[in-house]
Order: structure tokens, then sequence, then C-alpha cells
């Protein structure tokens, strides 16, 4: 059975940093695009960021470039979201998605498989 677990969220003060893990299970992430999306109370979920199956492409809302880093460690079969200078307006859950394939996208339509989410609070 294909599963994704994120973690890492929690409380963080404004301008602090968190670092969040999208672990795979049941599959190899090998040939599959993870994305990172986010979902704020009473908002639509939005893209935050994507990478490619070989690490070679990635992408970034116009929100959080410059401040949020995506990587990848296939052997471990993971996926990193590296968040520095937090703000109030990066609360939301926050879900890893995977689809098959090299090219990702910031629609959540796009990715197949989804985790459960974790939460991202920033506040003081």
């Amino acid at each position: 059975q294909l599963q994704l677990v994120e973690s890492g969220g929690g409380l963080v003060q404004p301008g602090g940093s968190l670092r969040l893990s999208c672990a795979a299970s049941g599959f190899i992430l090998d040939g599959w695009t993870v994305g990172w999306f986010r979902q704020a109370p009473g908002a639509e979920r939005e893209g935050v960021s994507w990478i490619s199956f070989s690490g070679g492409i990635t992408d970034y809302a116009d929100a959080v470039k410059g401040r949020f880093t995506i990587s990848r460690d296939n052997a471990k079969k993971s996926v990193y979201l590296q968040m520095n200078s937090l703000n109030s307006e990066d609360t939301a859950v926050y879900y890893c998605a995977a689809r098959r394939g090299n090219i990702g996208s910031m629609n959540w339509g796009w990715f197949a498989y989804w985790g459960q989410g974790t939460q991202v609070t920033v506040s003081s």
C-alpha cells in the first residue's frame, strides 16, 4: 500500500525555521515527483513546491521563493521542505503528494497520492 507520511510540523515564532519531512512507504520514490501543498483554515489548498524524481527540476510558489527549499533523498525514500523566515501567513496544514513521472505542478489535482498532513503554526 502506497503511503506518504509527513512530519516536522509544530509551533514556531515569526522568523523561525522548520524542516518538514515526507517519508514514503510501500513504494520506492525513484520515478516519482513529489510536491508540497498547504491549506490554511478557510482557504483553498495551494501549491508550495515540487521536485522531480531526479531532483533536477524544482519549482516554488512566489510566496515562498527564497525562503523555502525542497530536496530529496531517494535512498531514504524521503523528501524535505526546509522553511526559513517563517511568518504568520505560512500557518497551515502542510501536505506532501506524489505522482509517477518527472514533471510536477502547483495544481493539487495533478498528484495522485497524499499524506495526512502536518500542522505548521507561526505565532509569537
